[in-house]
């Protein structure tokens, strides 16, 4: 009796010990898999292969290689009013704006579909400012026309992209008056008379809409002709001589860009863009915008540089020791609010024509542009592993390379005005 209860006891602890040996062992897998997390979370994936599902976002092609992004719609939901095109820089092409196409929509899912142009990408942006921005304009008028229900339109461009655009909108600019009624049977201090008391209201649009936004990155307003315009010349005299005589490797955009274009004895057109010529109107095009802010890279954009990039004069440049970064948006050094205007005369198109040194083209280019107010962005990535790619890091271009300017696209969105 005694042995065969000893050996029923010892047979229990053997299934005892199994039981504990394989909780241990499931114990062991657990804390691995937890440790695992734990690297996964000090080594994040890919960035490119992460994504974000809280608004499901649909690409639909428009063109050849062009394509509206807008959030899936539910079936009552109305289609966004808000136009936003985004156009892209030298041999860029529509998907360097994919990443800030998904924020945007993501951001505003009931409040805009983004449209990336493609008319003018590759090759084509050699053709010139102005053949590229008449293209620009007729591909709005047929997304237009693909969504009758739009209101509003926005403009973002990087580099190049935002003087094709400048062209474009004058292009597209329209202005009218609209009678709206003062009051009901009160007495107008115009004529005196009790009818319905009417004001003339002006209005300006871009291809019918009303314009809201129109930001810039990392465009070269004033050109790359010498003065120091272009960081890749270092500044030498002889290196942007050299540049400026091989524009032609550009093509036209190259001559326009270096203001070495004169066709029928006019001045270069950049200088002609800044203000309203007997050709377009230019600066009445970009008054019409509720917002014009240009975001300019303050070093490593080797390109385009900060002074052309935002509209200011080197002596007007904030001082490197007044740059600071902060919490939200790391690579955003400093934001200069909505200045205007220029009070300064503007010099006689007789004196740009004469001479065409470059420091007076630019100084002109200064005064046509500043008599509006535009809101500027400095932006650096100084200490990232990503501040050599600033031209197209400012843009995300590519968000595998270009992750760190994601800062910079989420303060567009922060501050757009839809």
């Amino acid at each position: 009796m005694g042995s065969s209860e000893m050996g029923k006891d010892s047979n229990f602890t053997d299934e005892e010990r199994k039981s504990e040996m394989d909780i241990i062992e499931k114990n062991e897998n657990s804390n691995k898999k937890t440790r695992r997390r734990k690297r996964s979370s000090i080594f994040p994936r890919f960035a490119c292969m992460r994504l974000d599902d809280e608004v499901s976002v649909v690409e639909t092609p428009s063109g050849e290689c062009s394509f509206d992004v807008e959030a899936s719609q539910n079936g009552h939901a109305p289609p966004p009013p808000h136009l936003v095109v985004m156009v892209n820089g030298l041999i860029g092409s529509a998907d360097d704006w994919k990443y800030a196409a998904k924020q945007f929509v993501k951001a505003y899912s009931r409040d805009v579909i983004v449209h990336c142009s493609d008319s003018n990408c590759s090759t084509l942006t050699f053709d010139g400012v102005d053949i590229m921005g008449t293209r620009l304009a007729e591909e709005v008028l047929s997304v237009i026309k693909q969504h009758p229900h739009l209101q509003k339109i926005s403009f973002v461009c990087h580099s190049l992209g935002g003087l094709v655009s400048r062209y474009a909108i004058a292009k597209l600019y329209e202005q009218g008056s609209a009678r709206r009624a003062c009051g009901e049977e009160m007495e107008c201090s115009l004529n005196g008379s009790t009818n319905l008391c009417v004001e003339e209201v002006s209005k300006r649009k871009i291809a019918g809409l009303e314009p809201m936004n129109f930001i810039t990155c990392a465009t070269p307003h004033l050109g790359c002709r010498g003065h120091k315009q272009a960081p890749a010349f270092c500044g030498l005299y002889t290196l942007e001589k050299v540049a400026s005589s091989s524009s032609w490797l550009l093509g036209r955009s190259g001559r326009h860009l270096f203001l070495k274009d004169c066709d029928e004895g006019k001045p270069p057109l950049l200088l002609r863009m800044a203000s309203d010529s007997e050709d377009l109107p230019f600066i009445s095009a970009l008054q019409s915008f509720k917002r014009r802010v240009a975001y300019a890279n303050t070093s490593f954009d080797y390109l385009v540089g900060w002074s052309t990039s935002s509209l200011r004069r080197r002596n007007e440049l904030p001082k490197c020791r007044n740059l600071k970064k902060g919490d939200k948006y790391p690579h955003i050094v400093n934001v200069d609010e909505a200045t205007s205007v220029s009070n300064q005369e503007e010099t006689p198109t007789e004196a740009k024509i004469n001479g065409r040194k470059s420091n007076e083209m630019e100084e002109a280019m200064i005064r046509g542009l500043t008599k509006l107010s535009w809101e500027r962005v400095d932006v650096s990535f100084k200490g990232s592993k990503q501040r050599y790619f600033a031209h197209t890091t400012i843009q995300v271009t590519n968000y595998c390379f270009n992750s760190d300017g994601a800062d910079v696209i989420q303060h567009m969105i922060d501050n757009f005005a839809v």
